[in-house]
């Protein structure tokens, strides 16, 4: 077995180059989220929308020049890109739909035993041939079905349920909101017609957890958000996965200085690695003169486990928009961010798309942080990255907070 011994802030470079969070790390350009989504599996998808979603925040932060749009062709005009379940809800790369059968062959068992849903499966069946991709709100019927978080349409459960076990897939979006068409209307045959990969239990999380380290890029084994979404997978089949990876050398041991827990990278990715080490010993201030910063996602891959964040970075994140207001540290939608190896401050924008308006309303620095002349250009160009990926045409800061926090010189 192969291990590593590394510094945290080793670690912490590992982390940002694997997540492609550095300046010059991805080209412009569609393919680069392509490349992206691919390196790490999936990226999390969130259908609210107060300052981009969330999928849209994870690829501004690592494609320069990302809009939205770009995404869109990806996902509903080239299909190299599919709307799924990995993580929650989330968009990975198209190829990787025969790895999800089981996913899908589970659905198809727990729905397909509610009557009045297959019932209405029919009927949903005889509208998609008749008139094409169609939204729950373009079926008609009233009545309703207990699902999920509320009680729904019927309409709308058998369409969720033919799209969970893989009969149709997402046509387009018009904002949140989703169309569906049959799915061999939509992907190729022979990906449609691949048997599953990964036909036994074991085989299926090898391959999962390979996959979720890889998500991340460095990952321990306790249970976590970043664990989430992997059915099956309790505390001692993940165990047992690792322990399969590491005799094969799918997986390697990074021991972090200061961290108890072992943590794993997949040995693909151990190059990356081995150049962090390299450079930290060859020129030990080889970073003093690196600039860059991002605003991240909510659910951005790097912070998916809160608490390994925590341990490398000292920084501790929650997202509080399912807290009540009474009960928020912060604010309802807080984005985080990073400057460096650091993060140096949290902030909450809004946007106002009426006056196309990305309004910062509040801002805290992290302890022992400050606006220093040398960060201004790389803040600058996260906040311009984040105001272009939700159309805004300024960024405006309340004044209190520019007073408050000393971002007199960031304003943009």
């Amino acid at each position: 077995m192969h291990t590593y011994t590394i510094t945290k802030k080793q670690a912490r470079l590992f982390l940002l180059a694997h997540q492609k969070l550095a300046t010059g790390a991805l080209p412009a350009g569609k393919l680069s989220i392509y490349d992206y989504v691919r390196h790490v599996g999936c990226i999390q998808y969130d259908p609210l929308n107060i300052a981009g979603h969330n999928h849209e925040l994870v690829l501004q932060a690592r494609v320069p020049g990302f809009t939205p749009e770009q995404a869109q062709e990806l996902l509903y005009q080239d299909r190299l890109l599919i709307d799924g379940w990995d993580k929650n809800m989330s968009i990975y790369c198209t190829e990787d739909w025969p790895y999800f059968k089981r996913r899908r062959d589970a659905s198809a068992t727990y729905h397909q035993a509610n009557e009045p849903v297959m019932a209405t499966v029919e009927q949903v069946r005889v509208e998609l041939l008749k008139r094409g991709p169609l939204s729950s709100l373009d079926l008609d019927g009233k009545d309703k079905v207990n699902w999920a978080w509320a009680p729904a349409r019927l309409t709308r459960a058998a369409l969720e349920s033919m799209y969970f076990w893989g009969e149709v897939v997402v046509h387009h979006r018009v904002h949140t909101r989703r169309y569906y068409d049959f799915t061999e209307r939509l992907l190729p045959q022979n990906l449609l017609n691949t048997e599953d990969p990964n036909p036994t239990d074991e085989q299926f999380h090898d391959w999962y957890v390979l996959r979720r380290i890889g998500s991340i890029g460095l990952l321990w084994n306790k249970s976590g958000d970043g664990w989430l979404g992997i059915s099956g997978l309790k505390s001692k089949e993940r165990t047992a996965a690792i322990q399969r990876l590491l005799m094969a050398d799918s997986l390697r041991e990074v021991l972090v200085k200061g961290i108890k827990l072992p943590l794993y990278i997949r040995s693909m990715d151990a190059p990356t690695l081995e150049a962090v080490i390299q450079q930290e010993s060859e020129d030990a201030e080889i970073h003093s003169s690196y600039s860059f910063a991002a605003v991240l996602a909510p659910l951005d891959n790097l912070i998916w486990d809160r608490e390994l964040i925590l341990q490398l970075f000292g920084f501790h994140y929650r997202w509080e928009v399912y807290k009540p207001a009474l009960e928020r540290e912060y604010g309802y939608y807080v984005l985080p961010l990073l400057y460096n190896d650091r993060f140096i401050a949290r902030f909450e924008p809004v946007m106002d798309k009426k006056s196309q308006t990305l309004n910062i309303m509040n801002w805290w620095w992290e302890p022992g942080e400050r606006l220093t002349p040398e960060m201004l250009p790389a803040l600058g160009e996260a906040l311009s990255a984040l105001s272009r990926c939700v159309r805004a045409s300024k960024i405006h800061f309340r004044p209190e907070v520019v007073k408050e926090c000393g971002l007199e010189g960031l304003l943009v």
